[in-house]
């Protein structure tokens, strides 16, 4: 499978009792398609999947199928602690339709690289599915690293990596020893330098409310090789990923991108997570709107010359 575009990582909007508001989540997943973004990630942390029970998150897989009707591809979030239950989750996704998994290290476990490894090609046999890793040692505790990256390698199913460290020299890395793996923006903050080292995709979170920017950037650099343009983008985009990626409230913020943009989504999350203040409130909100503006005046200055 070649991942190439801007992959949205959908939200799970929920209603006021905190059940899974699916008509604003159908609403969610046509808007998104009407953007015109490339591929859907359905079971994310975007989209809270650590807090959704296991027959939720399987009905969400159904679902979300159902409501995509084959237009985008969608790549099914099947983590969860136990490698049993993961396995479960990758073979309900590929029951459902999804075109590839996103694989993640199990959280709280720490596994060595070996260990980890033998979790991943487990899933690997009961889904049989493409996969995109997804590395994120701040929120997994463990780093998919070059021996675990190596003893996967034996699966041709093994395609691509969604790398979220922030860590810039391990983007560097994975480019340069592992060109066999596609590589996939996973920090919105970090989409040109990713760009720049030859990633064909972005998983973007961002792009829940911000999906036509999204697209421009990835138009700019990884359609067009346009970096000057892509620079000057990159940059008036670059506050609104600055309180995504530090504000400390990030599924929070999402929500309240698309509650700003009029969009079915809400700002309630699940317990443990609390809702944002005022006062980030108000700084994520003047970032959208003057990025917004400057993106604008860029893009309106490539159609016009």
């Amino acid at each position: 499978m070649k991942f190439f575009g801007i992959y949205v990582p959908v939200i799970t909007p929920f209603l006021a009792d905190y059940s899974v508001d699916e008509k604003s989540y159908a609403g969610m997943l046509e808007h998104l398609i009407d953007q015109g973004v490339h591929g859907l990630i359905v079971g994310g942390t975007t989209g809270e999947n650590y807090a959704l029970t296991p027959e939720e998150l399987t009905r969400q897989f159904a679902f979300a199928n159902d409501v995509i009707g084959g237009r985008v591809p969608w790549i099914a979030g099947v983590n969860n602690i136990r490698t049993e239950q993961v396995c479960e989750f990758a073979r309900a996704a590929r029951e459902h339709g999804a075109a590839a998994i996103l694989l993640a290290v199990p959280p709280y476990s720490v596994p060595t690289q070996k260990e980890l490894a033998a979790h991943a090609l487990k899933v690997d046999q009961a889904s049989g599915l493409p996969i995109m890793l997804y590395n994120f040692p701040g929120r997994s505790g463990a780093e998919m690293g070059h021996e675990f990256l190596e003893r996967v390698g034996r699966s041709t199913n093994f395609v691509a990596i969604k790398e979220s460290a922030g860590d810039i020299g391990r983007v560097h890395m994975l480019a340069r020893e592992f060109p066999h793996l596609q590589l996939s923006c996973g920090a919105d903050d970090l989409a040109l330098e990713f760009f720049a080292w030859g990633a064909q995709s972005w998983v973007c979170a961002a792009g829940n409310f911000f999906a036509k920017e999204a697209i421009a950037l990835f138009d700019a650099c990884a359609v067009s090789n346009d970096f000057v343009t892509g620079r000057r983008l990159m940059k008036a985009m670059m506050p609104v990923m600055t309180v995504l990626e530090r504000g400390g409230k990030f599924v929070q913020c999402v929500k309240y991108g698309c509650e700003l943009d009029g969009l079915p989504a809400g700002e309630t999350v699940r317990l443990p997570l609390r809702p944002m203040k005022k006062e980030l409130k108000r700084v994520l909100r003047d970032a959208i709107i003057t990025a917004r503006t400057t993106m604008g005046q860029i893009m309106g200055e490539k159609t016009n010359g």
